[in-house]
């Protein structure tokens, strides 16, 4: 069972996700309105060797509604590596984004609010980030792509390798590309190869090769 902790400031939208989390088999551990409560949290479960999986969090909350959500899930990554983050927005905050996806992306989301309506594609971003997984709105990631074309290191691949790229960056496996593209699982792992191969990530980055492709896509 996945234990997870929420901070929303809306409590009406904060009781709907805890209904929504632990009607699909998910824990939720606790509920909160701000970062500051946010951060008081997870240090508290920690020190009772309760750590969640995941934080599901709102960029904007109390007091100032601008950026101390993020801010609380930047600084619990830093103290906590190995907790998932899962940030809510109302619209595209590029700068937010960056700012999560400026250190590791393992265990990293960033979805706008409005996927929350789409149930069972939320609750896998949920399940995808408390194991570990990334899930990037694909607003957010086309956002990123416009905000420098200068230099497109992406020149050498096929279509085919951008669009398995491109889910890559979404947080999809290959498995879950496999049925998203109606191809063969073989077919995927083979493009995967290709775009280390074109994007120089040899063998000896074998634990970092997924992560430093999503990068080169979201910096090109």
């Amino acid at each position: 069972m996945l234990r997870v902790v929420i901070a929303e400031d809306s409590v009406l939208l904060r009781e709907g996700l805890t209904r929504l989390l632990t009607d699909r088999g998910m824990e939720v551990v606790a509920g909160v309105g701000d970062g500051e409560a946010l951060v008081r949290t997870i240090d508290g479960l920690h020190a009772e060797g309760a750590l969640p999986d995941v934080v599901v969090a709102d960029v904007r909350m109390p007091p100032t509604h601008t950026d101390e959500g993020v801010r609380a899930c930047v600084e619990l990554r830093g103290r906590y590596p190995g907790l998932g983050v899962l940030v809510l927005s109302q619209h595209v905050e590029e700068q937010y984004a960056s700012e999560l996806l400026a250190g590791s992306t393992r265990g990293v989301g960033y979805l706008l609010k409005d996927r929350v309506a789409e149930v069972r594609e939320f609750v896998d971003a949920v399940a995808r980030v408390a194991e570990g997984g990334t899930a990037l709105d694909p607003e957010v990631v086309q956002q990123l792509l416009s905000r420098s074309r200068q230099v497109d290191t992406l020149a050498a691949l096929t279509p085919r390798e951008r669009e398995v790229l491109g889910l890559m960056a979404e947080g999809r496996t290959n498995a879950a590309i496999a049925k998203q593209l109606v191809v063969s699982d073989g077919a995927v792992e083979k493009h995967v190869s290709n775009i280390f191969q074109k994007l120089g990530l040899g063998q000896s980055q074998e634990d970092h090769r997924r992560v430093l492709a999503v990068l080169a896509y979201l910096e090109s």
